[in-house]
């Protein structure tokens, strides 16, 4: 008997169906975010430095320059990860093959190389307006800005941003979740915390105005982010009424964007109660937002539980999020996605039903008792037959294939 097989009939005997688990985790996407391979730089050449609420530290040679350089250092970790996967992009990184254009005035055709990349490997795509680092945030602020002419130019961004999201969906064959994030706030205490959130309620009602099919809209909500420690304009409460009061606009959870006693695995359930959908954005807080690479903590383990246990892995719409230059950025990518599936096999490998029965029927000792007893079982063994299965390496010697590629490709870029 393997080691797998007999993995299998310990998680048999707590009425685990590891087959069916596997088979299960195979199918749900991971929608992996392009920035972490570029310290979140984009293609534009602007010249304005990485601003609004967005910063990445450390230098780490290797960073991708082009487009090219970066689609390569995606495919490398993506050979490296199991599991079904999706790109998230940012609409700074347009591909311009011809002429370029402001943000306002983005098209489809500047991410016609995304698209061909995607559908050659069966990918889907999300996207992301791009709302920093970019001369027209004004004193911190973009949608909820005080001067109309800054208003509308980020409300024409959002509006060619959802058309854009529009046209990846019909070419790919699936939805697109488009996200809305701004840095908008303030780092005093302001003298009107209504005025910017009556304005930014407008341009978001101007960008939702055009309906159109496969773009699954959501807003992405914020405690605080760098230089608006006082006031952030698209906080939790003012998004989470938004999207109460629009139907198919959806509020994005990330778990990094909230305050440290909060837990998003407690906000998933709340939200799948009254949304079909909850978008999701993973990252590993350290104290406040700080976007580092996702390690498999308690917290993740939970946020995998609440998707699992709620049947809802066709409803939280799972993306990852964050960019560390301290380390090899091709290596972030794959530690943080492998352990995203990690924290998934986990939940789908516990018996969830017979958990809820012992609590419905009040029997918490027992409950606690098996929930226990799941902690200790030969996870390991079943995690690295799924990684065989999926043709990547099951154990640590993935980084082996990382320090090649990094001598061969990453250290001879400037």
């Amino acid at each position: 008997m393997t080691r797998f097989e007999s993995a299998k009939e310990k998680y048999a005997r707590l009425g685990v169906d590891v087959d069916a688990a596997l088979k299960t985790l195979a199918s749900k996407a991971i929608s992996i975010h392009c920035w972490q391979g570029d310290d979140v730089v984009g293609f534009e050449n602007s010249g304005e430095a990485l601003s609004g609420g967005i910063q990445t530290t450390g230098n780490y040679p290797g960073k991708a320059r082009t487009p090219a350089e970066l689609m390569a250092d995606f495919d490398k970790a993506a050979s490296l990860i199991p599991g079904k996967k999706r790109i998230n992009l940012h609409a700074s990184y347009a591909v311009f093959e011809g002429k370029r254009v402001d943000r306002d005035a983005l098209l489809p055709e500047h991410f016609a190389a995304w698209v061909r990349f995607a559908k050659e490997r069966g990918y889907g795509i999300d996207f992301n307006p791009t709302y920093f680092s970019h001369p027209m945030v004004k004193d911190g602020l973009t949608l909820s800005s005080p001067d109309v002419k800054v208003r509308q130019f980020w409300i024409r961004h959002g509006i060619a941003c959802r058309r854009i999201a529009a046209a990846i969906a019909k070419e790919l064959g699936t939805p697109v979740l488009n996200n809305v994030w701004i840095p908008d706030g303030y780092k005093h205490t302001p003298a009107d915390r209504i005025g910017p959130r009556v304005r930014l309620a407008d341009s978001l009602d101007q960008i939702f105005a055009e309906k159109l099919d496969g773009v699954i809209d959501c807003v992405e909500s914020k405690v605080f982010g760098i230089g608006v420690e006082s006031y952030t304009v698209g906080s939790n409460e003012f998004y989470m009424a938004y999207a109460a009061r629009h139907p198919g606009v959806y509020n994005l959870l990330d778990n990094g964007h909230y305050h440290p006693t909060e837990v998003v695995s407690d906000k998933i359930p709340a939200l799948l109660a009254f949304f079909d959908k909850v978008p999701l954005h993973v990252t590993h807080p350290v104290r406040w937002d700080s976007d580092h690479v996702v390690l498999l903590d308690d917290e993740l383990k939970e946020i995998a539980k609440e998707i699992v246990r709620c049947d809802a892995l066709d409803k939280v719409l799972i993306g990852l999020d964050y960019f560390d230059a301290s380390i090899n950025r091709v290596a972030a990518w794959v530690i943080g996605t492998r352990n995203m599936e990690k924290a998934l096999l986990m939940a789908l490998l516990m018996p969830h039903a017979r958990l809820k029965a012992l609590q419905d029927a009040g029997s918490f000792t027992e409950m606690m008792m098996l929930d226990e007893e799941c902690k200790t079982l030969p996870f390991g063994d079943i995690w690295e037959a799924y990684c065989e299965m999926q043709g990547v390496p099951a154990d640590a010697s993935w980084f082996d294939a990382v320090k090649e590629y990094e001598k061969d490709i990453l250290s001879k870029r400037a």
